[in-house]
């Protein structure tokens, strides 16, 4: 189900697809494996957004990418990541990694405990040229402050966020309940608003945890936390 106003669309986290492989439960945003969707191929350059659950100990075994910026954003627990290029760190709540595939790189992804699981998404974004030199990086979560956006990743120069190769921003917020969050698209961009944890209250509706807004050029929404909430935000080109 969608619920439209003008420039904003509101889509039910319940429409994603899902898949169930025992070690690994997934809900995707875009069409991905199995589940193709032809009215949810991708949001502009935003190609895929994957919720993932993997059970204790288990993971991705090594595969490759290449030509595709891959953002992991952990909700719980601690995700461990090894790669080609000789990289090994966990990440655990609220961290960022970046990983350009570039010209190509093989990477594994496990759950780093063998007793809680692990929640993430994981994101991919069409990078603006093919072949650019594999690249990794990651940001703590550190001390990051409550109830205001917080950029992660960017392809400006300029902003404190992991870089990538698009002309796109990704920002998260950790919202207190009651506090509200604004979110304006300038007129030759696009917006997308994805509740990775918690609630908010949009419109006289509830969108829980799964459900996200687009956002057309010049739209905007006033989001209040119904719950303590994680919201994502995607700046991106005009399709």
């Amino acid at each position: 189900m969608t619920i439209s106003a003008t420039g904003v669309r509101v889509i039910n986290g319940r429409d994603r697809g899902s898949s169930d492989l025992g070690w690994l439960r997934s809900r995707h945003s875009f069409s991905f494996g199995e589940f193709r969707d032809p009215a949810r191929m991708r949001y502009g350059v935003l190609r895929v957004l994957n919720d993932d659950v993997v059970t204790p100990g288990a993971g991705f075994g090594e595969h490759g990418h290449s030509d595709m910026e891959i953002i992991s954003i952990v909700l719980d627990g601690a995700l461990e990541h090894r790669d080609s290029a000789g990289h090994h760190e966990t990440l655990r709540r609220g961290d960022v990694q970046v990983m350009s595939a570039g010209s190509g790189i093989r990477h594994s992804e496990k759950n780093g405990s063998q007793s809680e699981p692990v929640h993430f998404i994981q994101i991919w974004i069409e990078p603006d040229r093919a072949g650019c030199l594999p690249r990794h990086a990651s940001l703590p979560a550190g001390d990051r402050a409550s109830n205001q956006w917080i950029e992660i990743a960017s392809g400006d120069p300029r902003s404190s966020g992991l870089r990538i190769n698009q002309n796109a921003t990704l920002s998260i917020v950790e919202l207190d309940k009651d506090s509200s969050i604004g979110a304006a698209v300038p007129g030759n961009r696009l917006g997308y608003v994805h509740i990775a944890t918690g609630s908010v209250d949009f419109g006289g509706s509830r969108l829980v945890a799964g459900d996200a807004i687009e956002l057309d050029a010049g739209a905007a929404v006033l989001l209040r936390a119904s719950e303590d909430t994680m919201l994502v935000r995607f700046d991106l080109p005009p399709a």
